[in-house]
């Protein structure tokens, strides 16, 4: 695809954040939408940002730190990875990290000082995670098993099957089926940048060029829905809605699955 940047999912030395900073959308590794409030929640290199359904956007508990991997596991649920602020004390790597008051604090689960989780995602009962190349899965989210390593910008599981996941690599999509361990390439699928697998079984995908895609067989067909203007970094799906996180600070939202995309929050 002549022109496309394909981002890929690595560490990049950036100066850490500090208290004082502004509250911004930049470096978004995740995005979440949170049930019982129906905000959605951005991990970002200058802390958890919180985007109320008006649109205004505000900083988490002040907490400044480096959120990589994020994902929201319930009410007010959360797990995480990243890097302490640069007023904060601890290892560089967080680990995977826990909250379950809404984002107020965050304990420690394991892997501190280790891992570095650039994606995150719960379900099954189980904890997926992608760190520096390989892709790891645990069933209480202390003790790990590393399944396969290849290079991917995201990845989604089935709603269906825990063994059952999709990557988005430079080659194109890729699909396994057992749990992570091989992935093989999918046939006819479009070149996706990011992708989320919806509880009601839609697989959403964002391309670099920000055109998206949905489709309702596992990836066997996808329909071409609206674009969105920017280069994606992080994005969320939700029955019908569709959350895009573009760099320069912007989220995009559709209610209508893709067909359509309006400004949630203008960012700068």
């Amino acid at each position: 695809m002549i022109g496309t940047v394909f981002v890929l999912q690595n560490i990049v030395g950036e100066d850490a954040p500090s208290a004082g900073d502004p509250v911004r959308l930049e470096h978004v590794h995740g995005l979440g939408l949170d049930p019982a409030n129906g905000s959605l929640y951005a991990g970002t290199h200058y802390g958890l940002i919180r985007i109320s359904e008006n649109g205004e956007a505000s900083r988490v508990a002040e907490r400044v730190q480096d959120f990589m991997g994020f994902t929201v596991v319930g009410p007010e649920h959360y797990l995480a990875s990243g890097h302490p602020g640069a007023d904060q004390e601890g290892p560089s790597n967080l680990g995977l990290i826990e909250s379950t008051d809404g984002g107020q604090t965050w304990a420690t689960v394991s892997l501190e000082g280790e891992a570095d989780f650039h994606a995150l995602e719960a379900r099954h009962g189980l904890v997926y995670g992608y760190n520096v190349g390989s892709l790891m899965v645990s069933n209480d989210g202390v003790t790990w098993e590393t399944r396969g390593s290849l290079p991917l910008a995201d990845f989604a599981v089935s709603p269906a099957d825990p063994d059952t996941m999709v990557a988005t690599t430079e080659q194109g999509l890729a699909l396994s089926t057992d749990g992570g361990r091989s992935f093989a390439p999918m046939e006819g699928a479009p070149l996706l940048q990011l992708v989320s697998w919806t509880d009601d079984s839609v697989l959403v995908g964002v391309a670099p060029d920000g055109a998206t895609y949905l489709s309702n067989d596992d990836g066997e067909s996808w329909q071409q829905r609206a674009s969105v203007e920017g280069q994606p970094e992080a994005l969320t799906a939700v029955g019908r809605e569709v959350f895009v996180a573009l760099a320069g600070g912007t989220v995009v939202r559709s209610t209508d699955a893709g067909a359509s995309f309006s400004t949630m929050y203008a960012g700068d």
